[in-house]
């Protein structure tokens, strides 16, 4: 790794390559493409208007905002002049981007639209270090110090290049890069120092493990408030590829036609919904339909499992397989822009069942591990060497081992500088040999694969003294086409009882074939013969567990979590805690009978 700061690596891409593409967002009908000639002439304007308004080396520099292309300028602009970027998730509550603003010594504040300035007029007099609020979209309305892009990036005019030069020359490896709050599934946010060298090193560990060549393209949608899509825009950036925006998350089925990335990253929910609505909808059709679509994939997962097993492939099953490919896989694969080499997945686990199905329909979806303490990355499998139901191997340069409880530790260059403002919690995450401390529980097999089993505060220790990880429970139970989001209970109780969420459209589809009459959603999910379908899933899906793990009792709400009820991180990751404190009575009465 020969640079020294993002902006060494971010100057020596736009200098390389400087007509390629960098960039590409919709604006309207169209595409509008960035160069990267464009990018580094963009994000330097944005460096010297950050300097020119006083930014010294070292601030923080807050970003509210969707995931867009000035999120990535602003990103490049604010390290280039040797601040750190902060990410405020613009689904965040105003009360929580108060903290976030005040936590991270904010002088300057970036906002997408009004909605998000709105937030910041809301808690104005909490914010008595905020002295400057920038807005990317619009003109900005009720706030005094609020300007609109044009007349920041006007504000360049007053920095020379010499003095922007000079601040770039200065960054170091251990400069702060990156404030990353962590979504706080266990309690308040925890802001975690990421180095420039720690994104350098990421991106470029990460880089040798996958095939990058720099005609590909990918589509981002993740937030870039999580620390997981700002290592995808590094990763690609060190690789020479594009990045394109998508619209939005209703809009990614129709973005990926448009793009037809090579690759794309994603968390499992994306892929688990993908993999619900072709299978359902070939078990509706029914037919001559569904006995073509079982036949391809019967056929794709006996391929898989040679190709798993690296063994040769019979003519006469490459023969079903290439049939099977023209009338199934070849419309599955379409669906995602027909061109993906190789898909990640990450920021949560990655459903087996899921994984083998799309690996039989010729998509490789490769599971990874990272968290935001460790920048996002230390396991993925290889596109020749994946195991389903690991996160694969280290990548080079990182260290991983087992602890003696079973805990998951690992060192490297990726981990961060620490939490900021918490000595404290930066001692009991690291320990003096520099050995982070994940929270996850793991096995490492012969061949240096990781499985992870379970997050250490969430196993349940039943009243007989049977350990158990929900995480795997859960999974398995809500794997039921009918079945969304599930969360198990019984820590110190007789047996395990779960909080189920349904797939409406699934439901509903089912209790109009049956000729239920129901007039809302709310109704529908008390009828006593729904009631009595998810029981019957949710016993069918028992057979895969252990007597002591499998869910007796469950709780079957009308809504789905949600990140506004406070039951779902911005990175739609479950808060198993304020899940059962929403639900504490109605589980507790389960076990009175």
């Amino acid at each position: 790794m020969s640079e020294k700061s993002i902006y060494q690596l971010f100057k020596k891409v736009c200098d390389d390559q400087p007509e390629k593409l960098a960039y590409t967002f919709k604006s309207g009908d169209s595409w509008v493409e960035k160069t990267w000639k464009d990018t580094g002439e963009e994000c330097k304007h944005i460096s010297k208007a950050l300097i020119a308004l006083g930014l010294e080396h070292g601030d923080k520099v807050d970003i509210l905002s969707n995931t867009r292309y000035e999120w990535v300028a602003l990103d490049f602009g604010i390290v280039s002049a040797g601040g750190a970027t902060v990410g405020i998730y613009a689904s965040n509550l105003a009360e929580d981007c108060a903290y976030i603003i005040n936590h991270s010594d904010a002088k300057i504040v970036f906002v997408e639209n009004q909605e998000q300035l709105d937030k910041i007029i809301a808690i104005k007099d909490q914010l008595d270090n905020l002295e400057h609020v920038v807005m990317i979209e619009g003109n900005p309305q009720g706030h005094d110090n609020a300007m609109n892009w044009a007349a920041f990036i006007a504000k360049s005019e007053e920095t020379t290049d010499a003095v922007f030069e000079e601040r770039a020359g200065k960054i170091k490896e251990d400069d702060l890069a990156a404030l990353v709050y962590t979504s706080g599934t266990t309690g308040v946010p925890k802001g975690v120092m990421i180095s420039n060298g720690n994104l350098l090193f990421a991106s470029e560990s990460s880089g040798q493990c996958l095939p990058l060549k720099s005609t590909y393209i990918t589509l981002l949608f993740l937030p870039l408030a999580h620390v997981f899509a700002r290592l995808i825009i590094h990763f690609s950036m060190r690789g020479g590829c594009a990045v394109a925006f998508a619209e939005g998350m209703d809009k990614i089925v129709e973005n990926l036609k448009e793009i037809q990335p090579q690759y794309f990253a994603s968390v499992p929910r994306i892929y688990e919904k993908v993999y619900e609505k072709i299978t359902t909808g070939a078990q509706d059709s029914g037919g001559l339909k569904e006995k073509i679509f079982n036949f391809a994939i019967s056929t794709g997962h006996a391929v898989s499992e040679l190709q798993q097993n690296k063994k040769p492939i019979p003519a006469g099953l490459a023969l079903k397989r290439k049939l099977a490919n023209k009338l199934v896989f070849s419309k599955i694969q379409a669906a995602l822009g027909g061109r993906v080499v190789f898909a990640i997945s990450g920021a949560a686990p990655f459903n087996v069942v899921v994984a083998k199905f799309f690996h039989a329909c010729g998509i490789s979806i490769l599971e990874g591990l990272g968290m935001t303490e460790n920048t996002s990355f230390t396991n993925v499998n290889r596109i020749d060497n994946n195991r389903f139901g690991t996160v694969g191997q280290t990548g080079p340069g990182i260290e991983q081992k087992i602890a003696p409880d079973g805990e998951v530790l690992f060192r490297g260059p990726n981990n961060m500088l620490g939490y900021y403002k918490n000595p404290e919690a930066t001692a009991e995450t690291i320990d003096k040999d520099g050995w982070l401390y994940t929270g996850d529980v793991g096995e490492i097999d012969e061949d240096g694969f990781l499985k992870i089993t379970d997050r250490k505060k969430d196993l349940i220790i039943t009243a007989g003294g049977k350990n158990i990880a929900p995480q795997r429970v859960e999974k398995i139970i809500s794997s039921s086409r009918y079945i969304n989001q599930a969360v198990a209970y019984g820590d110190k109780k007789k047996f395990l009882s779960a909080v189920v969420t349904l797939d409406q459209e699934q439901v509903e589809a089912w209790a109009t074939a049956q000729g239920i009459q129901f007039d809302n959603w709310e109704e529908l999910v008390k009828d006593n013969r729904v009631v009595e379908l998810i029981d019957n899933e949710v016993n069918a899906q028992n057979q895969f567990l252990a007597s002591f793990e499998s869910i007796k009792k469950i709780i079957i709400l009308p809504h789905e979590f949600t990140i506004e009820s406070g039951e779902l991180t911005p990175s739609m990751k479950i808060k198993r805690k304020a899940v059962v404190e929403n639900n504490k009575k109605r589980f507790e009465a389960l076990y009175t009978d």
